[in-house]
């Protein structure tokens, strides 16, 4: 008799959450907790990423730390990891999620904002990933790394222009392809998620007549809510996925169909 519920199952693993408290990286940390997991929140902010590991806690009854660091400071990056390790043994999971836009186009977007938005969305990725794989590596244990990427690694977003945005998203995509198969001789798989327009604080303030436009030209007509994006987290997280690696999940209400 098969057990379906105990395939999905991340019950005595770790994962490790950028981004994790606001958007889908907090409501996505829900349900790794839910699953089973021991939940480490990361942010640019320790107060909010203690607040959110320590209501994990609570309401999961699982083991949470809360870290504070820039996910492109290659220094602050493994010293992290060393403090997880230490705390929880080399942690199993890795949900990328931390990323940043500003919008502009190719002739009108600020240099520097260009750099910040590539260092934050591909270095950043890139630099937590290799501190994660390292330690698994070193621990002799298997893992999974699922990178959040976009549909907008793929289309061009209208109306608005997001240059970097959507070339850093792509980048991730093939990031995640390339990391897979570096990565598949040590039993770490490599995946990545592609939102379509999820409802979170960030799109929750954009102008109606753009929310509009988007919603207009997705053939569900309506944004996704973050937990629609938790399982094809989980999946990729989880015994389900034992078989699946450089793979790119698109979670996008049909956006990408047309």
């Amino acid at each position: 008799m098969v057990n379906a519920l105990k395939l999905f199952s991340l019950e005595g693993k770790t994962a490790v959450v950028t981004g994790g408290t606001s958007g889908i990286g907090r409501c996505v940390a829900d349900y790794l907790a839910s699953a089973g997991a021991n939940i480490v929140i990361i942010s640019q902010h320790l107060d909010a990423s203690e607040k959110v590991a320590a209501q994990i806690a609570r309401e999961y009854g699982k083991k949470t730390l809360g870290l504070a660091f820039d996910v492109t400071d290659e220094e602050a990056v493994a010293a992290a990891f060393v403090t997880i390790t230490e705390k929880f043994g080399a942690a199993e999971i890795l949900f990328n999620n931390a990323g940043i836009n500003i919008n502009g186009g190719a002739l009108d977007l600020n240099y520097a904002d260009w750099k910040r938005i590539l260092d934050v969305n591909i270095n950043g990725v890139f630099l937590m990933a290799r501190a994660f794989a390292k330690e698994l590596i070193a621990a002799n244990k298997k893992g999974s790394v699922i990178n959040t990427a976009s549909i907008s690694a793929s289309i061009v977003n209208l109306p608005q222009q997001q240059t970097a945005y959507n070339t850093s998203k792509a980048a991730v995509v093939h990031m995640t392809k390339t990391l897979a198969i570096e990565w598949v001789k040590y039993g770490i798989r490599v995946n990545a998620v592609s939102p379509g327009y999820v409802w979170t604080e960030m799109n929750q303030v954009v102008p109606k007549d753009i929310r509009d436009f988007w919603m207009n030209a997705t053939p569900f007509g309506r944004f996704a809510e973050p937990d629609e994006i938790a399982g094809a987290v989980i999946y990729f997280a989880s015994d389900a996925s034992t078989y699946t690696s450089g793979s790119e999940l698109l979670v996008d209400g049909c956006f990408t169909c047309l």
